[in-house]
């Protein structure tokens, strides 16, 4: 009996010290989970559609156009006619400066004509569209964010475009070329040499010779700035390949 009794002693201190010695639950071992990362923030973007001489009829499908897009993308919108907007502390809160379809000498004084320089060429985005170039023709230093100045748009008809830079963002999937009905422009210097043309008009498409470039990008500083002469007619701003392109300069535009 005694040496039954030893033996049974011995196997349950054996059984102990397995069980010490056996690795802990796998719930014991997993590693900690790594934090997802944080979204990154929408691009923020002011549209500017204020008018001081022509008024275009296309501004509300522009606006509603801008704000479809900001609905189903990376992006948010403040559409403005308040031109106090244009200040130093709200440019500070946005990411793209959009002037579309504005006109004219706007009311902008020395403080707010500066924020904007400043906003551009500190690393800011620029997206002009249409009659943007027919706009502050007396602040060069908007001519040159902007990269030209409206001269006169000799042809309102269905004309050809040719897509000159197909490897921008921008231009990604516009077939070349396009044709569309749009109020062409022309402009009192030809950008092309300072700027990267992106379109141009066909001349041949109206009956004319020479270099017609209607959509560019450029660095201003450490800003980028995106230029489309189109979008005159709500047909152009409701057509799903011209949404895509301004969807894609407010992305460049804000280095995303």
């Amino acid at each position: 009996m005694a040496l039954r009794s030893l033996l049974a002693a011995l196997l349950g201190a054996a059984a102990t010290l397995a069980a010490c010695g056996s690795t802990p639950p796998s719930s014991a071992a997993q590693p900690s989970p790594t934090p997802a990362s944080p979204p990154a923030a929408s691009v923020r973007v002011l549209m500017v559609t204020a008018t001081a001489g022509f008024r275009h009829d296309s501004i509300p499908a522009a606006r509603a156009a801008v704000a479809a897009l900001a609905a189903r993308g990376d992006f948010t919108v403040a559409a403005t006619e308040n031109l106090g907007e244009l200040t130093a502390p709200r440019l500070a809160a946005t990411d793209v400066l959009m002037f579309a379809l504005t006109s004219g000498e706007l009311a902008l004084d020395a403080a707010q004509k500066s924020a904007i320089v400043g906003f551009v060429e500190q690393g800011g985005g620029f997206v002009g569209v249409h009659s943007a170039t027919d706009t502050l023709y007396d602040w060069p230093d908007y001519g040159r964010i902007v990269g030209a100045y409206f001269k006169e748009h000799p042809w309102t008809q269905t004309a050809t475009v040719v897509v000159e830079d197909r490897g921008h963002p921008t231009t990604a999937g516009v077939e070349t070329p396009f044709r569309l009905m749009e109020e062409f422009y022309t402009f009192q210097r030809n950008p092309r040499g300072s700027v990267n043309v992106l379109l141009s008009l066909d001349p041949r498409s109206v009956g004319a010779d020479g270099d017609y470039p209607l959509a560019w990008t450029q660095t201003i500083g450490r800003g980028r700035s995106y230029y489309n002469a189109l979008g005159h007619f709500d047909a152009t701003w409701n057509d799903p390949w011209f949404q895509r392109q301004i969807a894609a300069a407010i992305r460049w535009t804000a280095d995303r």
